[in-house]
C-alpha cells in the first residue's frame, strides 16, 4: 500500500518561547553597540595622537630638529618619537648633553595634560662594546633610556607608573631600515639565527648604524576605561574653569 504525504507542515521540535524573539534582538543590538562603541574609542585615541604628533612636528620645525626628531604613529606601538644619538651622547656613554636635555624637556611638556602610559626604548647598532661600565650594548641601551627617564620625571610631576625604560641594545632596528629588509608587514617568525643575520644587513652600513643609535618615547593607545576616565576629567575641568572662571552669572541674593 503507498505511504500518504500529509499535506499539512510538519514541526519539529517545539517552537520558541514568543520572548526568546525579543532577547536575540537584544543580543545583536548589544553586540552592535559595543562594536560601535569599540570603533568610537578607536578614533578618538588615534585623534589623540595625531594631534600630539602634530604638536611636536610643529616644535621640530619652528627649531630646526628634522635631523634630531622624528615622529610616526604605527598600529601595534602608538606615537614613537625618536631621538637620533649622536645629538644626545657621545660614543658609548650615557650621559645626556645639556642641548639634548632642553629639547627632551621642551616636547615633554607637550605631553604634561596627556594620561597615556610612557615607554623610554634605548637603542644601538650591532658594534660590540666592552668597557667596565658597559659590558655590552644591553647596558648601554638601558642606561641612556633610564636616564632620560630620569630626567623626565625629575623634571615634571608625572605619576611614576605611568613611565617604563628599556633596552633592546641592537636587537631592534629602525622600522624604515628593517622594513627594507623584510618588508613591511611581515607575518614570518625568524629563527634567532635568522634575526642574528637580519639585524646585520640592518647595519652593513654607516648611515644605517647612525639611525638604529637612537632613544624611542613611545606614546601608547589609551585604553577604553582611560579615554573614559581622561574624558570625564576634561569635563570636571571645563566645568570647574566655567564655574569658577567668571563665566556663570550668579544670582544676587
Amino acid at each position: 500500500m503507498p505511504i500518504r504525504k500529509s499535506s499539512g507542515d510538519i514541526s519539529i521540535g517545539q517552537p520558541a518561547a514568543p520572548w526568546f524573539t525579543s532577547y536575540s534582538d537584544l543580543v545583536t543590538q548589544l553586540l552592535i553597540f559595543f562594536v560601535m562603541l569599540f570603533a568610537l574609542s578607536s578614533a578618538a585615541t588615534e585623534d589623540q595622537l595625531k594631534k600630539i604628533k602634530e604638536k611636536v612636528d610643529k616644535y621640530t620645525k619652528e627649531n630646526e630638529l628634522q635631523n634630531f626628531v622624528s615622529t610616526r604613529i604605527t598600529q601595534k606601538e602608538g606615537l614613537i618619537i625618536s631621538f637620533q644619538e649622536k645629538y644626545m651622547f657621545d660614543s658609548g656613554k650615557a650621559d645626556i648633553y645639556e642641548e639634548a636635555k632642553k629639547i627632551i624637556i621642551d616636547i615633554m611638556s607637550l605631553l604634561k595634560d596627556e594620561p597615556n602610559k610612557v615607554s623610554i626604548e634605548g637603542h644601538t647598532d650591532n658594534v660590540p662594546i666592552s668597557t667596565p661600565e658597559f659590558p655590552s650594548n644591553w647596558e648601554l641601551s638601558t642606561a641612556r633610556a633610564t636616564n632620560v627617564l630620569k630626567l623626565i620625571i625629575e623634571k615634571f610631576n608625572f605619576d611614576p607608573k605611568r613611565f617604563t625604560a628599556a633596552g633592546y641594545g641592537e636587537n631592534m632596528p629602525e622600522s624604515g631600515i628593517l622594513y627594507s629588509v623584510i618588508g613591511s608587514s611581515p607575518t614570518t617568525e625568524f629563527s634567532p639565527e635568522e634575526w642574528k643575520k637580519i639585524v646585520s644587513i640592518c647595519n652593513d652600513t654607516a648611515e644605517k648604524r647612525s639611525k638604529n643609535r637612537r632613544i624611542d618615547i613611545v606614546v601608547k593607545r589609551l585604553e577604553l576605561d582611560e579615554m573614559r576616565t581622561w574624558r570625564r576629567k576634561l569635563a570636571e575641568i571645563a566645568r570647574d574653569k566655567i564655574t569658577h572662571g567668571g563665566l556663570v552669572k550668579v544670582k544676587p541674593d
